[in-house]
């Protein structure tokens, strides 16, 4: 009992110091607006379409002509109007007001603020080369520069000789986990085909250097030496590629993991697998309580718990003479024993569920594994002409066929079974039925097949009760994009879109921000819905009127005011909110990203002046009514 007090404790306080809010002289309590901040980046510049991104830390705040140590990370963004001459360990200043992290707004969107805020990232800035004084000099560590300056060369060797863009961003993601060049579409294609963790840097990729590092050390004899230089070969080896990697921790968990099983063995000690899962992750959580929420820690502990429970019961399922046959289902079996715990995290947080992901690692996971050795072996014979260019070709051609099965396969009209709405109640009881569920197949318990039964049954009582309440669903969603108009009518189960054309398109806006909403409503698209009707900028429903206002309309003055519920200001038309109260009787007003926003703030003086009710959806997110 003791020892489960002091844990606790160590817990709360580790959690209570790592929360940005309560650091050592936290920006927050200090900052004000426009208040001179030095800034030290703390990575390399990452080019993004139209800026440069880089973390940086504030290291103090210019408070009456002194400077106040403070710390904090923010993310600085550079205007790319020229190349900035800033990097690594870059101290800059700048009066330039930091901006809070905030959120789309929009209904089911990811929450990237408290994405952000789970890292100690509060604040962002925008910056052109007038914004900021750099200083001389550099502030650096000796092992982060060997970090950036190991992955700036491997990346500089993969570029040298692997050829295709898209060949080329992969092969920087499978091995190192650089994901910076990689394309949108290609992602998503991994990702409807259920092999995602290819390209996320993960503990597969640290088993396949694992196995390798074994097989070279096989063939010598055992010795005094050797006993002593194998397990600090191979545990250096680990973790110098889990530092160049990024430590993300579904690879820090299996670095840990790999050398208290290197270490065992070493000292003639076979540890058990639970006990080493644990300590992984108990060690990590030591250093950041907060990867606990991170998804990729949840689902890499996931997979690994699931393939430790269940791959050698689903092994047994088959057996093969051929040991190519039987070598492939076991390989096809530890895919479908890492399923089992990680299914209901895929479809809480990723709303689908890829049909085909068996057959695609059946044939994307030895291949990765090819791949993943053909660049280690580039690494090394790199400076070797003849056989680096043979390598690079042999290599971009594996890249080449494993990109082109899976966009093939992604091609299928059944490749993704996608638009799936699971609650967190409903995440739990799923999990508790399979819990149960494996008690019963895995010790023969038939208490545990009733209670898989009666939470089965449970789980699918709370879906159909939430699938009538949307079936009586009546709403109107104005969404927050910038520069774009956005809106969707909600009946039921139906939904009719009224916007631009561009956000219509299933690509980045509409994924990113519609298809979420839809997915949380539980609605598809129509063309027209039975009870909610838009025609000439009007939406009508039996309870409400509201009047869509662009470029388009003309306002003319009656004897009587209009009545309407609410008026939505889009397309940045020209006009005055004093004149539209002299026209029409509504209390509320909305504008939306398609507005500039000087334009929205002189808008919301005028509703002040007037006293009514603006919602503005760049400053306050997705505006909804019930209809």
């Amino acid at each position: 009992m003791a020892i489960c007090i002091a844990l606790i404790a160590v817990g709360g306080i580790i959690s209570y110091t790592q929360n940005a809010d309560h650091y050592r002289n936290p920006i927050s309590k200090y900052y004000s607006t426009h208040q001179p901040v030095l800034l030290t980046l703390q990575e390399p510049l990452i080019a993004k379409e139209k800026t440069y991104k880089a973390l940086a830390s504030v290291e103090a705040v210019l408070i009456n002509s002194q400077w106040q140590p403070v710390t904090g990370d923010v993310l600085v963004y550079f205007k790319k109007e020229e190349e900035p001459l800033v990097g690594y360990g870059s101290q800059i200043i700048t009066r330039t007001a930091l901006q809070p992290i905030s959120n789309s707004g929009n209904p089911g969107a990811f929450d990237y603020r408290q994405y952000c805020a789970l890292q100690g990232i509060q604040y962002q800035l925008l910056l052109s080369s007038r914004d900021y004084l750099l200083l001389p000099g550099t502030h650096t560590s000796f092992f982060n520069r060997w970090l950036i300056g190991a992955r700036n060369a491997t990346l500089s060797i993969l570029r040298k000789y692997i050829h295709g863009n898209n060949e080329l961003s992969i092969a920087e993601a499978l091995l190192i986990g650089y994901r910076d060049d990689l394309d949108k579409g290609l992602v998503q294609a991994y990702s409807n085909t259920g092999v995602v963790h290819i390209i996320a840097i993960s503990g597969l990729h640290l088993a396949m250097i694992y196995g390798l590092l074994i097989a070279l050390f096989s063939p010598f004899k055992t010795s005094r030496w050797l006993l002593i230089l194998k397990p600090v070969v191979i545990i250096t080896v680990l973790w110098g590629f889990t530092c160049i990697a990024g430590a993300a921790p579904s690879i820090l968990r299996s670095a840990v993991m790999f050398t208290f099983i290197v270490l065992g063995e070493s000292i003639g000690k076979r540890t058990n697998i639970y006990h080493s899962l644990a300590a992984s992750a108990f060690v990590i959580l030591l250093f950041n309580p907060f990867s606990l929420w991170d998804v990729g820690f949840q689902l890499s502990y996931a997979a690994v718990l699931s393939i430790v429970v269940f791959s050698k019961s689903i092994r047994n399922w088959f057996y093969f003479e051929n040991k190519l046959l039987n070598g492939l289902w076991q390989l096809n079996a530890v895919t479908l024993s890492a399923q089992v715990f990680t299914l209901p995290i895929l479809l809480y947080y990723f709303h689908q569920l890829p049909v085909l992901f068996i057959t695609t690692n059946l044939v994307v996971v030895p291949l990765s594994g090819f791949i993943l050795y053909g660049e280690l072996l580039l690494l090394v014979t790199g400076f070797i002409p003849y056989i680096g260019v043979w390598t690079g070709k042999a290599t971009t051609g594996l890249l080449w066929l494993m990109n082109d099965f899976i966009q093939r396969v992604n091609y299928l009209p059944f490749a993704v079974w996608g638009s799936i709405q699971v609650t967190i109640l409903q995440t739990i009881v799923l999990y508790a039925a399979v819990i149960a569920l494996s008690v019963w197949l895995l010790f023969e318990k038939k208490k545990g097949f009733l209670a898989g039964l009666f939470f089965i049954v449970l789980f699918l009582g709370i879906r159909c009760y939430d699938f009538i309440q949307h079936t009586r669903q009546q709403q109107l969603i104005v969404y927050n994009i910038a520069q774009h108009t956005s809106i969707d009518l909600l009946d039921g189960r139906s939904c009719q879109f009224i916007g631009d054309s561009l956000v219509k398109k299933e690509g980045f806006l509409y994924n990113f921000h519609i298809k979420p909403a839809r997915t949380l409503y539980r609605v598809s698209k129509t063309d027209s819905l039975v009870h909610i009707h838009y025609r000439g900028n009007l939406i009508t429903s039996f309870h409400k009127n509201i009047l869509i206002i662009d470029k388009s309309v003309r306002i003319r003055r009656n004897t009587e005011k209009i009545k309407v519920d609410a008026i939505i200001i889009t397309g940045n038309p020209v006009l005055y909110l004093t004149a539209l109260a002299q026209v029409f009787d509504c209390k509320q007003y909305v504008v939306d990203g398609s507005n500039p926003l000087w334009k929205i703030n002189k808008w919301k003086k005028e509703a002040d002046s007037l006293h009514l009710q603006l919602h503005s959806t760049p400053g306050q997110g997705a505006f909804i009514m019930k209809l």
